[in-house]
C-alpha cells in the first residue's frame, strides 16, 4: 500500500514531535505541522494531506473543530482524526471528522490507527481492526462497515 501523507495540528511541541516520529517510523510522510488555525490556513493549497491528526484545543485560542472545517473545505478527501483529551467535547457527527483518538494514547494504538486508515483508504473497508481506543465517526463507521 502506498505511504500516506500526514498533517499534524498540535500545539504541544513535544507531542507533535512524538507523533511525527511515529508517523515516519511507520513509513509515512509528515507533510506539515501546525499549532493553530492560522497556521493551517497559511499552508499551500497543493499540500493535500491524506490524514490530519488534529487536537481540539490549539494555540492562539483556535479550535480543532474550526481546523477540521477548513481542512475539509480545502482538501475534501483528507481524513481528520481528532487527537484530544476531551473527546466528549466533539459533537455527535464529529464536526465532519472521521474519528477520535483520546489522549493519553499509546504508541501501538497510533500505529494500528495508521494501518487501519491506510487499508481503508486503499481498499475500503479495511481488513484490520482499529484499536479499541479509536472511535470512528458515525459516517466512517457506516461507510466502512
Amino acid at each position: 500500500m502506498p505511504a500516506l501523507k500526514f498533517l499534524i495540528v498540535e500545539d504541544e511541541a513535544l507531542l507533535a514531535m512524538d507523533m511525527e516520529a511515529m508517523i515516519e517510523d511507520a513509513g509515512h510522510e509528515v507533510a506539515g505541522e501546525c499549532a493553530s488555525l492560522r497556521e493551517v490556513q497559511a499552508l499551500p493549497r497543493d499540500l493535500a494531506p491524506d490524514v490530519a491528526f488534529v487536537d481540539l484545543h490549539l494555540a492562539e485560542h483556535s479550535s480543532g473543530i474550526d481546523v477540521c472545517t477548513h481542512i475539509r473545505s480545502i482538501w475534501p478527501d483528507t481524513m481528520v482524526v481528532f487527537v484530544t483529551g476531551n473527546p466528549r467535547k466533539l459533537p455527535e457527527d464529529f464536526a465532519g471528522g472521521h474519528g477520535v483518538l483520546p489522549k493519553p494514547f499509546v504508541r501501538h494504538d497510533v500505529f494500528r490507527i495508521m494501518q487501519y486508515l491506510q487499508e481503508g483508504m486503499a481498499n475500503p473497508p479495511p481488513h484490520c481492526k482499529p484499536p479499541a481506543s479509536f472511535h470512528a465517526s458515525p459516517g466512517l463507521a457506516f461507510a466502512w462497515a
